[in-house]
């Protein structure tokens, strides 16, 4: 017998939960794509995109997923033989890094490892010590999806500018954008890379860099471009069709509107409010998981954590099982452990992820939660008492 008939839940850190309102909005014929309403649509997007990043500047829309706007903005401000810092929590930074060493970029690396966010203080030294400016830019990302690990974009700014270096702050907001607080232009950020299917809430396919006057005068320093990812048309289109160099994402365009409307109407400080209400549910079950039992975040301080996807350690014997439960007896889907494979458990079974992130409410969490504890319980795996006591609480408590 198994339990899963009804409505499945994808609790997996992205593609997140798409809100009916915007399949809706994408369940339609193909609109022309030369005038009419489609062009005024995306042109109304535009400012709403730069809301939710906070930002005055511009931004340039992709199709594509995230890797498609890490190669559009590196492309964009480095030249073959160019270095950047990477300061990595975790496997994106690593990725990311990866992605600009494969257009010639060198790349110089910090790592943090899997349990802590970026240390400004080092990166801030590390820039000091280039005496001659080689590097031009600092590759972070905002929350690595992998590990959970939130870094302080705001702090690393000041760690850029205390050592009165010029380098490009870029920062990675795909898992974070719409979810955690983000202030591009109060934060200093130069360039930023975001995706519709986190946050935002649409089906995987568009990608977006938004940049600003400074990451845009590297941009007109650049001998050469590739004419698909330059952002320059993109951002600042004489015809509608150079916005996405093509044919536009039509159906994609449809959904965003309508994530965008429901965002708006919620108002962003309180999606910011929802979704660390949620998360703080998720971690004080967490915590009273972890007493007597081997269930333990990943990331110990609550300062360093996302209010967007949670990475749990439970140990090798438990996690892969603990997941396959829950997807085959009870229909939820939890993240595998990306990425924070070991060397005593290669296949990081001891390890899973909660998404929590976009269309999310109270019931799903705790339905979520009720679930895991469930599947803990038909495992025999030890684990302590109270936790969805501990999770109501703090929603109580917000509400």
């Amino acid at each position: 017998m198994s339990l899963t008939q009804g409505q499945s839940y994808l609790a997996i850190p992205g593609p997140s939960v798409m809100p009916e309102a915007v399949l809706r909005a994408m369940h339609r014929s193909s609109p022309n794509i030369y005038e009419g309403e489609l062009i005024d649509l995306t042109y109304g997007l535009l400012g709403d995109l730069k809301m939710v990043a906070g930002t005055a500047h511009d931004v340039a829309i992709y199709i594509g997923n995230g890797h498609a706007a890490w190669e559009a903005a590196l492309s964009n401000v480095l030249a073959e033989g160019g270095r950047v810092l990477v300061p990595m929590a975790g496997s994106f930074g690593r990725g990311w890094g990866e992605m600009a060493e494969g257009l010639g970029v060198e790349t110089e690396v910090i790592d943090f490892g899997r349990r802590a966010p970026i240390d400004p203080a080092q990166v801030s030294a590390a820039l000091a010590a280039d005496t001659g400016h080689k590097i031009k830019a600092v590759l972070a990302v905002h929350v690595d999806t992998s590990t959970s690990a939130k870094s302080d974009i705001a702090v690393l700014r000041s760690a850029i500018d205390a050592a009165e270096h010029p380098a490009l702050l870029m920062v990675d907001c795909i898992a974070s954008l719409g979810c955690d607080r983000f202030e591009m232009d109060a934060w200093g950020v130069d360039v930023m890379v975001a995706a519709c299917q986190k946050g935002l809430m649409v089906p995987p396919g568009m990608a977006f860099v938004f940049f600003n006057d400074k990451a845009a005068a590297v941009r007109a320093e650049m001998r050469r471009v590739s004419r698909y990812w330059d952002w320059t048309p993109r951002a600042n289109p004489e015809m509608y069709y150079q916005l996405f160099c093509g044919t536009a994402p039509t159906h994609h365009l449809y959904g965003l509107r309508v994530a965008l409307d429901m965002i708006k109407a919620e108002g962003l400080e309180a999606v910011w409010a929802r979704h660390e209400t949620l998360a703080q549910a998720i971690w004080a079950a967490s915590n009273a998981w972890g007493v007597g039992g081997p269930f333990e975040l990943n990331i110990a301080d609550p300062a360093a954590r996302s209010h967007a996807v949670t990475s749990l350690r439970i140990g090798a014997a438990h996690g892969t099982r603990l997941r396959r439960w829950c997807q085959d007896q009870a229909g939820l889907t939890l993240g595998i452990g990306l990425g924070m494979g070991t060397d005593d458990d290669p296949a990081g079974d001891g390890f899973f992820r909660f998404g929590h992130m976009g269309h999310v409410n109270a019931q799903m969490i705790m339905g979520l939660l009720g679930t895991v504890q469930t599947g803990m319980r038909a495992l025999d795996i030890p684990h302590g008492s109270g936790a969805l006591e501990a999770a109501g609480d703090v929603i109580a408590a917000a509400t």
